[in-house]
């Protein structure tokens, strides 16, 4: 009771003032705020969201590479802004910002340059019900294709498995072509596309790589070799209906009445109407961290996109990526408007010899945006951080690090 009253208060007073002394004297999980100085701005390192996993609503649970917990947008969205708000998210990946917007009563906003994630972003803003998730599966002429077209996925799926797929992949696009896609079908594609690889029966696939992290054909022959295992056969619509119920297990679900999302440039998204934003929750691309085309290719082909189309920032060089995010801070000042915020996430790379929070920093230098905190988020990883190869708190990324902007 009394965090949500904490919650309440910080939710009704989104001045700056109030926010850094509720970060000063922050002890929700038992540890005092340390504070320090970045580049001449306060840096206040806490835990100040739970480490724990499934905390979150099950609707954030789609999987996505370096993607941030809900807790994390959560957290500034409660303390920075007021139900109506828009919440922008110019990198939006799995749209973990969009979700906790619409959650809590606020407008989300999103672009991401990659056409994959307005795909899973936009029907969990404003899910189906089960019924009609069901009814809708009944009536998908999953027997109508019995021709193979892509014999080299059969190192993922049992043939009568890859023909359902190949079904429901050709009569969504059938759909689309004719203007008939409605939200139901646009989620059980959602679903699909979260479903096609991953490491357990509740997948469509024979073992592999997590679903966020597809292994090329070739990769996949030796995994089946090594294993010596074969595809089984997997009930595609069930396993749709199961996701789903999963889903939307949690009491609430997000009801977007609005909501814009693009597919642009982080830099040019002149369809955001200037000054209209109340508060950016976001964490771009990393330095070379994560292969984002190779990833993704199982996704992008059920998609229909080529994913050598698919422009993706990949930086490696620090002075490049520093005026990468230079120009997105830009778009945001313009977007944003006076006195609303823009919390800019990094995690640490490179065995921490890389501090981006000083890049961001000085990537803001001569907009109308003012430095007001680096936040440290100090937490235990558990679950995921093996597959980064992270040990707690001594390499890789082990803390969530944002800078906190506000607009002048």
């Amino acid at each position: 009771m009394h965090q949500e009253l904490i919650q309440q208060s910080c939710a009704c007073d989104p001045s700056p003032d109030h926010f850094l002394s509720y970060l000063e004297n922050c002890a929700d999980f038992g540890q005092t705020t340390r504070i320090d100085k970045t580049d001449g701005i306060a840096c206040y390192t806490n835990e100040f969201w739970t480490a724990k996993q499934r905390q979150g609503n099950r609707i954030h649970e789609i999987s996505y590479r370096a993607c941030f917990k809900p807790q994390l947008p959560s957290f500034f969205i409660q303390r920075l802004t007021r139900p109506g708000d828009i919440v922008y998210d110019p990198f939006m990946g799995r749209g973990t910002t969009l979700i906790e917007a619409a959650l809590q009563g606020r407008i989300p906003y999103g672009n991401d340059t990659n056409p994959l994630s307005k795909a899973l972003v936009e029907p969990r803003l404003n899910p189906p019900s089960l019924t009609e998730i069901s009814q809708r599966l009944g009536e998908i002429p999953w027997n109508r294709f019995q021709e193979i077209e892509n014999e080299d996925l059969l190192v993922f799926y049992h043939p009568q498995t890859l023909t359902k797929l190949e079904g429901l992949r050709n009569w969504l696009f059938e759909r689309s072509r004719s203007g008939d896609l409605e939200l139901v079908d646009k989620w059980i594609r959602m679903v699909a596309i979260n479903r096609l690889s991953g490491h357990s029966p509740g997948f469509f696939s024979v073992y592999t790589l997590p679903p966020n992290q597809a292994a090329t054909v070739k990769n996949q022959a030796r995994i089946n070799e090594k294993k010596n295992q074969s595809p089984p056969l997997r009930d595609v619509a069930a396993i749709i209906e199961k996701k789903s119920r999963r889903l939307l297990s949690s009491a609430r679900r997000p009801v977007a009445k609005q909501s814009f999302l693009l597919t642009e440039s982080s830099h040019r998204t002149a369809q955001i109407a200037e000054s209209s934003v109340a508060l950016t929750v976001t964490s771009p691309p990393f330095l070379n961290i994560v292969n984002y085309e190779t990833d993704n290719w199982l996704r992008c082909w059920f998609l229909g996109i080529d994913p050598k189309s698919v422009k993706i920032a990949q930086i490696g060089n620090i002075d490049r990526w520093e005026a990468f995010i230079a120009k997105s801070l830009k778009e945001l000042a313009r977007v944003t408007h006076s006195g609303g915020y823009i919390a800019f996430e990094v995690g640490e790379v490179r065995r921490r010899s890389v501090r981006l929070e000083h890049n961001v920093i000085s990537a803001g230098e001569g907009l109308a945006l003012e430095p007001i905190a680096v936040i440290i988020n100090q937490q235990d990883f558990t679950k995921t951080a093996n597959i980064w190869g992270v040990s707690n708190n001594t390499g890789g990324t082990n803390t969530n690090r944002i800078v906190l902007f506000k607009r002048r």
